[in-house]
């Protein structure tokens, strides 16, 4: 799946991008205004205790905010958490037999949801070091994983993800949700397309998918997107750059050629609304205009 410059990097150390997203998610469940806080206050364990503490603090919060993150990028992170969460809770409440993460860094969902998945079986995908990591850390803190949470460790360089899911236990025959948070824009083109060759191969009907992807425009630098500036030069420097995009118009037509139909779009201003929009309508944040999220359903 990645590029083989991602590669490098993900199979020598944990995944930095990963490790942000939980550090992000851990500063949102220690928010006190509503719309920045959410529920993954277990992030908020597996994230380094030291970072942790700082981001209790006002001036912690503030550095964090300022310094390590780019413009609107953390909202964005907040945003998409939730609205994944949504489209977990939902595949949960309509008895979906699986759910499979791609690239799940150190996800938490199957954690938090635990007392309804039911029969609902989780698979996440990722590879070894970076899932090594988080199943560590969890020992360290007795948490304990659900019965129905598969790790399965994966080379995307080497093995097919299809071959490892079935050696896991998944099942083609029954409807499931597949989640690509944060993957598609790290991808080469080719591994892009395969991917979601593999997830017309997976994919029964009236599965769903749900995944974020960046601009075209992003990925080759153009600068016009709120927040763009410097950040597909910081992906770069931590050598986990960005390789793949779509500009909104192209999502259905790339989605119709893997048996998939385009059920939810939303770019930063319709995320804004959703999640950033007080009582009175006015916007308390601003979302990094660099992505969109999308679900699909198998048709």
């Amino acid at each position: 799946m990645p590029t083989s410059t991602t590669a490098r990097r993900i199979t020598k150390k944990t995944s930095r991008t990963a490790e942000w997203t939980c550090m992000s998610r851990a500063a949102s469940s220690l928010e006190r205004d509503p719309h920045y806080r959410s529920d993954d206050s277990i992030a908020a364990q597996l994230a380094p205790h030291g970072i942790v503490a700082l981001l209790r603090t006002q001036i912690g919060k503030a550095i964090f905010r300022r310094c390590l993150a780019q413009k609107g990028l953390y909202e964005y992170v907040i945003a998409r958490t939730k609205y994944i969460d949504a489209a977990f809770r939902a595949a949960l409440d309509d008895d979906f037999a699986q759910i499979v993460l791609f690239g799940a860094g150190f996800d938490t969902r199957a954690l938090r949801f635990e007392a309804h998945l039911g029969n609902t079986r989780v698979f996440e995908l990722d590879a070894s070091i970076t899932q090594t990591a988080k199943i560590n850390r969890m020992r360290r803190l007795r948490l304990t994983a659900p019965p129905g949470l598969t790790f399965v460790p994966i080379d995307f360089e080497q093995e097919s993800m299809v071959d490892k899911l079935h050696q896991a236990g998944f099942r083609n025959e029954t409807r499931s949700l597949f989640i690509l948070e944060g993957v598609l824009m790290y991808l080469s083109p080719a591994s892009a397309h395969a991917t979601f060759r593999s997830l017309e191969d997976l994919a029964a009907r009236h599965s769903r998918v749900v995944f974020d992807y960046v601009r075209a425009a992003v990925v080759r630098g153009d600068g016009t997107a709120y927040g763009e500036e410097g950040l597909h030069r910081s992906v770069e420097k931590i050598n986990e750059a960005w390789r793949f995009g779509l500009e909104p118009g192209e999502v259905k037509s790339f989605l119709a050629l893997y048996g998939f139909e385009l059920d939810d779009h939303r770019d930063a201003a319709a995320l804004e609304r959703m999640y950033f929009e007080n009582e009175h309508g006015a916007l308390v944040g601003h979302i990094n205009n660099s992505h969109c999220i999308v679900t699909a359903e198998r048709t």
